[in-house]
């Protein structure tokens, strides 16, 4: 398994905020997202033995390509997941900057596709077409970017396109893994066609499976092969008990007049996957437990990845073990605050997902006062937050 975590370019805090937009944000961040407090996020994780972290885009948030070439320029392992809207450059402009990125990076770019699911936030950005247009024009994107990394002069002319005598005057040796979300029959085409990566949000293990089957059949069509990755949250204590009391102070942060807000938001979108998401608590806050240890609490009132699995450690291991055992191999986890959860994952959760096959592994007991680690920078009020051995996790569950 692979294992990524995530930088809050909207804010950070001890509260849940929604992820790309200022929209119903609720209380203000504790945490602005300065490049000095994202960066001690993303130090965190390199040390706690992530393999990359995710950047969102969108109007809320700043931009992911800027803000991951500095981030790159301050760590020295860590991968950078940076997002962005097709259409919204040109696709032979994004395979020069992530040649650039490349070059200057040591080869540390992966790139996450995000067609859009906003139509009201698409307009604002000039941004016209209609759902299924959208994804049409990301088919023609993904096929121009990857046709001009082969630094091969080539034409192209296509709905959305035209290139005469395109292409990089050298080919790109590490062209970035490609990363692609969506759940409609439109987005599945897309990503079965072009990604590397296809991910998913956090449903419960059937509404999983049942993707996962449908999207191998689309992708042996073409052809290829993809891997498959989820994103998620994790609340994770030393307790079942002490995980759902942390999951139940994050709910009383959301006053109904908020999730009221964000829920009208959701309503108006286009996005089959925010449907899906919402569909899992149909905006009430009484049955939130929608599968074992999977809570749909934050997708109240955060955009995109709405739930998350809360319990012991013990527990969200053996969720993440499951969600594997169907072929899951990326996992894009997150939790507030970032800084002092990537190192409380790293810490008490990874390790038990690299436990020999009998069962035996690196000691994992736990602190009551959480992460231990020694020796990473401290965000502003924080108590320090330290490095660990930085090594990324990739063994198989």
């Amino acid at each position: 398994m692979r294992f990524h975590w995530f930088l809050p370019t909207s804010g950070d805090g001890h509260f849940v905020r929604p992820a790309t937009t200022t929209v119903a944000a609720g209380r203000a961040a504790s945490r602005a997202p300065s490049l000095a407090y994202l960066t001690q996020v993303a130090s965190a994780a390199e040390a706690a033995g992530f393999d990359a972290a995710l950047t969102p885009v969108g109007a809320g948030c700043p931009h992911p390509l800027v803000l991951c070439a500095a981030v790159a320029a301050r760590t020295e392992r860590l991968r950078l997941l940076v997002a962005f809207r097709p259409g919204f450059t040109l696709p032979t402009l994004l395979a020069q900057q992530a040649q650039a990125f490349q070059e200057i990076s040591g080869g540390r770019m992966l790139l996450n596709v995000v067609t859009g699911g906003d139509p009201q936030e698409q307009r604002a950005y000039g941004d016209f077409l209609g759902h299924d247009e959208r994804y049409a024009r990301t088919a023609e994107y993904l096929h121009v970017l990857r046709r001009a990394w082969e630094g091969v002069p080539f034409d192209f002319a296509g709905d959305h396109y035209r290139v005469e005598g395109g292409g990089l005057a050298t080919p790109l040796a590490d062209p970035p893994e490609i990363y692609f979300g969506g759940a409609s029959p439109a987005a599945e085409r897309v990503a079965a066609g072009h990604a590397d990566v296809h991910l998913m949000w956090g449903e419960p293990p059937a509404m999983v499976a049942e993707r996962l089957g449908r999207m191998r059949a689309l992708a042996a069509e073409t052809g290829r092969t993809l891997r498959y990755g989820i994103r998620l949250h994790i609340i994770a204590r030393d307790t079942s008990e002490e995980a759902w009391a942390h999951a139940r102070r994050l709910l009383d942060g959301m006053d109904p007049e908020r999730i009221a807000a964000v829920q009208a938001r959701f309503a108006r979108m286009d996005s089959v996957g925010q449907r899906r998401m919402t569909g899992l608590h149909g905006g009430s806050a009484d049955r939130l437990e929608i599968s074992p240890n999977l809570w749909a609490g934050v997708g109240l009132v955060r955009e995109g990845a709405g739930t998350a699995l809360v319990g012991s450690y013990d527990e969200v291991a053996e969720r993440i073990r499951e969600y594997a055992a169907l072929g899951l191999e990326e996992f894009i986890v997150s939790g507030w605050p970032h800084l002092e959860e990537a190192l409380r994952v790293g810490d008490f959760v990874l390790p038990r997902l690299t436990a020999s096959p009998s069962g035996t592994g690196a000691s994992t007991t736990a602190s009551p006062d959480g992460p231990s680690r020694a020796g990473a920078a401290p965000a502003a009020g924080t108590a320090a937050a330290g490095a660990g051995t930085g090594a990324p996790v990739t063994s198989a569950a």
